[in-house]
Parts: structure tokens; C-alpha cells; sequence
């Protein structure tokens, strides 16, 4: 069976995609940037063809895309900064349910929140509305509705993750007694290719969750408890909107926009309504400490398929990757390191590979702590973003506040580019090169400046490179593990 998978880049698409090719279809992956898609593993598997749409403009049927029997739509973004964000979401349905129309499709399956009709928050509110336009064409749709997802990499988890982690004790705000019905990652996408072409599926729509109802508060001690920790968390009144989205922005890695989200989201009730699913799609459903369990049982076989970090910040909208990846000479300032490798070089790479997150950056992670430090109180991603897999790395992961732009170790290159708040725009690259019988590690920070700040802001923090650059490049080749 063909299969159209938007949002095959986002946190679902990419684990929902391999189920279906354990099933023998053949998958046409939508992307709004083709550099971002792996390439390596079971994303080179030859039933998938990647086809690059941006759904805010009216898409072209293109040749892939003829014959496709169902089609996915798993669009949906909590961290966009424009206030118009509603309409922008509307739009892409719109868009989608016109280029579906121009196929074979016999189902449309989507993915939504659980609505609670008498309180909705606004991107609740909006997803029911992109529902109401999937609905509006003439091919059937089939919606499941989801509640917390519970995963390694998913935001709630990483972001409760955070809390339990990092707070033995916390003074929280009062929509932490909030119920809730938790659903873990692996029943979402049994659902998910449960429903394919199932006629009796047509035209519903399904609440999901998992066997527990929970408060936030609860899920909290729960993950504690799975993890071994000692938590105590008392609720006050006094914590506003506002108050409570900086307190998730300083403490987890989230951005204070999807804080914000979120915090507006979990002041709603959201628990699934009772309907037949479980009848026609027969599952065991994993308690809400069997998926935490199981959520860290990935992480430590650093098997992590997809992160809600790994989503493009909404300084992207409208540009891709490929533009950043040409590093500009012009109007650039520039700190190169050359380091003779008289190490293996194959341990030079793995090092190179593991940079960031829990290894740190070789060297002065104090500095780099206190530049993500700075680069939240400026309304930045700072360094919590971490990195999603520990020694695995691809084109468009987060690693800290970079992004991956060329992860080559057939060409010894890895290539970043900065998310951090700057007057200005930074890459930084390591390659690995020949100069007659030598290897080198070439290490090259570029930055540039936009205005009179951008140079003042190189000139100010110069001598903190010339430090830790140095540092850097002399212990990526001599650091063994």
C-alpha cells in the first residue's frame, strides 16, 4: 500500500514511519526541508521517497504522491511565535485536503488532542478547527485524539523529566492537581496503524489515552518513583499564567513561547471519552510508569528515534538548512585551529561525534554553561536542549544551542550552526584533513556580525575564545574515552 506521511521530520512522523514499513508499504514522506531528513538505518529503506512541501502555500501534486491510498496528517506545532498561529494551521490543513483531493486517497488519519468543549485552550481550540477542515473534503477521515504522550524525547516527558530530575522539592503552581490521561508513544502508534483503511473507522473520531488518570502532581511523583528519587511538591495559589511559564522556561529545556503553551494547555481537564477503539483496535495498554520505564529503557540503549527538540525553532519558517550550510567568507570574522592528530584518528572522530550534552565541549563547560545561562535570560534555547542521542548524530539534530547542518564522517565533517540569541549569525565546523603524510584536525568558528553590535559582541568575547577554542581542539584529539 502507498502511504503519504506528513510531518515525517517531527516527533511522531519519524516513529510512526518505521512501523509502517515493517508492514510492507511504501511511504511518501512529506518534508518542509529535505537536508533535515536522515539518511542513514532504516531511513534509507527503498519503499520511501521524500518529497519536499511547505503546506503554508499551495502545494503540487507531484509524481510520488499518485496512487496513494491513505495519508497521514501530523502537522501541528506548540512553539510557533506567530500570533496568528490558528490561521497559519488552518491554512495547512487546507492546503493538505487539496492535494489529497487530487489522489486516490480513501483515508485521511489524523492526529489531535482530546478536546474538552467547555474550556479549550487556544491551540486546543485550533486543533479542533484543523479537524473541522480535514473534515470539510471528500475523503474520509479517521481522527485520534491524544492527551500527554509518553516517550523518550517527547516534550512532556523530557520537560517532567527536567523537573523530577533537577527539584527534590518543588513550590508549584495549582493547575499541577490538573487530571489528565497519559498515553504512552508505542499505543499511539498501534492506534495509528491500527485504523489504516478500516471502513468502519470512517468519518469517526477517538479519544486515546492510557489506563491511568492522573494529576500532573501525581505523574510527577510517579516518575520519581520509577526512577528511584525522593520528591516532595507542594501547590500554591499564587503562581500566575505568567509566573508559571517562566518557571517551566528556567527549569526545563523548553522555550518560554512553548511554555507558555503548555501552561495554558494543562489548566484544561483532559481525559478521554469513552468509545469503542479498544474493540476494533485490541492493544495492551502500558500504565503510565510502564511507559516512563520503558521510555528510559531507549534512552539507555541510546536508541532514541525522534525529539521534540529536533523541531526547527520558528526562525526558520520560509528558509531551510541548505541555506546555512555554504559558510560565507565575506564580511566574516573567523578563529581557526589546526591540530596535528597523532592519535588515532578514528578517535578523534568519535569525539568529534560526541560533542555536547552530557560530554560538554571538551573544554571550559563552565563557560559554555554560563553562555546558555545567558542565552535564556534573553529568551534564547540555552544548552538544556542536550542532544538526542549520545554517540549518533544527523543533519538537523539540536546539539546544546546549535544545530546540525553536515554530520559526514565518510568526509570527517560535522557542521553547526547557532540557535543561541545573537547580533549576528555563527557556524562552527571541524573537518578532519591530509597535508602530505599528516592528519589535522581543523576547527574553524566563523561569526557573522549584523551591525555595529554584531562586531562589538565578537571583539567582547574574543579573548574567551581564544581560550576556549584552543582548549577545544586540543582536547578533541587527545581525549580517549
Amino acid at each position: 500500500m502507498k502511504i503519504l506521511l506528513t510531518g515525517a521530520n517531527g516527533y511522531i512522523g519519524k516513529r510512526l514511519l518505521p512501523s509502517l514499513l515493517e508492514q510492507g508499504h511504501e511511504v511518501i514522506c512529506c518534508v518542509r526541508d529535505q537536508s533535515r531528513f536522515p539518511t542513514e538505518g532504516i531511513f534509507s529503506h527503498p519503499n520511501i521517497s521524500v518529497v519536499e512541501v511547505d503546506f503554508l502555500k499551495k502545494p503540487v501534486l507531484q509524481a510520488p504522491m499518485q496512487g496513494i491510498a491513505v495519508a497521514y496528517y501530523l502537522i501541528h506545532s506548540m512553539s510557533d511565535n506567530s500570533p496568528h498561529f490558528e490561521k497559519l494551521e488552518e491554512q495547512s490543513a487546507q492546503n493538505f485536503v487539496a492535494l489529497v483531493e487530487q489522489t486516490a486517497a480513501k483515508q485521511i488519519i489524523y492526529l489531535g488532542g482530546i478536546i474538552n468543549d467547555q474550556k479549550l485552550s487556544k491551540h486546543l481550540a485550533s486543533r479542533k478547527k484543523v479537524e473541522e477542515v480535514l473534515r470539510s473534503g471528500t475523503v474520509p477521515v479517521t481522527a485520534l485524539k491524544a492527551g500527554i504522550i509518553v516517550g523518550s524525547g517527547s516534550s512532556s516527558f523530557e520537560i517532567i523529566r527536567d523537573l523530577t530530575e533537577k527539584l527534590p522539592v518543588m513550590i508549584t503552581p495549582k493547575w499541577l492537581n490538573t487530571k489528565t490521561q497519559p498515553i504512552a508513544i508505542r499505543n499511539v502508534l498501534e492506534y495509528l496503524v491500527g485504523i489504516l483503511l478500516r471502513p468502519d473507522t470512517y468519518g469517526q473520531s477517538y479519544d486515546i489515552g492510557g489506563p491511568n488518570v492522573l494529576t500532573y502532581k501525581q505523574m510527577l511523583l510517579q516518575f520519581a518513583e520509577v526512577r528511584g528519587l525522593k520528591r516532595f511538591i507542594f501547590t500554591v495559589p499564587v503562581m500566575t499564567p505568567r509566573l508559571s511559564s517562566y518557571w517551566l522556561y528556567f527549569v526545563t529545556s523548553t522555550s518560554y513561547k512553548l511554555a507558555t503553551n503548555l501552561v495554558n494547555s494543562m489548566k484544561v481537564e483532559v481525559i478521554a471519552k469513552p468509545n469503542p477503539l479498544t474493540e476494533l483496535v485490541p492493544l495492551k495498554l502500558l500504565t503510565y510508569k510502564e511507559a516512563v520505564a520503558l521510555a528510559f529503557q531507549r534512552i539507555e540503549q541510546d536508541s532514541v528515534i525522534s525529539s521534540w527538540k529536533d523541531s526547527l525553532i520558528s526562525s526558520y519558517r520560509g528558509s531551510s538548512l541548505v541555506e546555512h550550510i555554504h559558510v560565507p567568507t565575506n564580511g566574516c570574522f573567523f578563529d581557526k585551529r589546526l591540530k596535528i592528530i597523532s592519535t588515532q584518528e578514528e578517535q578523534v572522530l568519535d569525539n568529534i561525534w560526541s560533542i555536547g550534552g552530557k560530554r560538554g565541549w571538551y573544554y571550559g563547560n563552565w563557560l559554555w554553561s554560563i553562555r546558555g545561562f545567558l542565552d535564556k535570560m534573553v529568551g534564547g534555547v540555552g544548552l538544556r536542549r542536550g542532544r538526542t542521542n549520545v554517540n549518533s548524530i544527523h543533519s538537523g539534530d539540536t546539539l546544546d544551542f546549535w544545530r546540525v547542518l553536515v554530520a559526514d564522517r565518510k568526509t570527517k565533517r560535522l557542521l553547526l550552526y547557532a540557535e543561541m540569541k545573537l547580533p549576528g549569525e555563527a557556524w562552527l565546523e571541524f573537518k578532519i584533513i591530509e597535508k602530505g603524510s599528516d592528519k589535522y584536525l581543523q576547527q574553524t568558528a566563523t561569526f557573522r556580525p549584523k551591525g555595529l553590535l554584531g562586531r562589538l559582541y565578537w571583539y567582547a568575547v574574543w579573548p574567551f575564545h581564544h581560550f576556549v577554542f584552543d582548549g577545544m581542539s586540543n582536547n578533541l584529539i587527545n581525549y580517549k574515552i
